[in-house]
């Protein structure tokens, strides 16, 4: 399913692009299919990312690709309160099905805020508030997830040309302001559920997500 790939989402075009190191690649048995985990250190800040790869995605054809930013609460403890979760193994098993593909999976633990002050906002949002103005009570934007990480990843596995599975149009901006071509937005929407209906509605209403 193509879809509109337009968006009038800003994206921070200051910040510099991000140093990653390369440390090493393994085999990754999963339900789906035995991936390639790379590993990539940010000297910066120490953090650790990596990148989940399947098949020959350096050979120039566009590559089915997730960008998942860390959800301990969502990919780990099976959080309902979030679509983390179901869209990190929905995006594998479809790189699974399709025999080649990518997912970069970036440690951005709450839209950038970190784990603490994500439970933080968590409580905020226990007392009515809904994501955005959680994170604002808390003195952060709504996003502060930088994309530019994925550039070295990138980089590193000679990738050029995506079709992304992303439900949000500031991943389509940021990679295109990296210079990647992104031919396709695949969308990934996953089950609502009780906990994550107002979750949901608000990432289509004040974040702009294609819901």
């Amino acid at each position: 399913m193509n879809t509109s790939l337009t968006s009038n989402a800003v994206v921070n075009t200051v910040v510099p692009d991000a140093e990653l190191d390369y440390a090493a690649s393994c085999d990754l048995p999963t339900p789906w299919a035995t991936f390639r985990l790379h590993a990539f250190v940010e000297p910066a800040s120490g953090k650790e990312h990596v990148a989940i790869t399947l098949g020959d995605v350096s050979n120039g054809e566009p590559v089915l690709a997730r960008i998942h930013s860390e959800c301990l609460t969502g990919d780990a403890l099976f959080s309902l309160r979030c679509d983390c979760g179901p869209q990190l193994e929905a995006a594998l098993q479809k790189i699974a099905e399709e025999g080649r593909g990518a997912l970069f999976y970036l440690r951005q633990e709450g839209r950038g805020i970190g784990l603490v002050n994500k439970i933080r906002a968590y409580q905020l949002q226990d007392a009515g508030a809904d994501t955005v103005e959680a994170n604002e009570a808390l003195g952060f934007k709504p996003d502060q997830r930088n994309y530019r990480l994925c550039k070295p990843m990138l980089q590193h596995l000679q990738i050029s040309s995506l079709r992304l599975m992303t439900n949000n149009p500031r991943k389509i901006t940021a990679m295109e302001q990296l210079g990647l071509k992104v031919v396709e937005r695949v969308p990934l929407v996953v089950t609502r559920n009780p906990f994550n209906e107002r979750y949901l509605t608000t990432k289509a209403a004040k974040l702009g997500h294609l819901l």
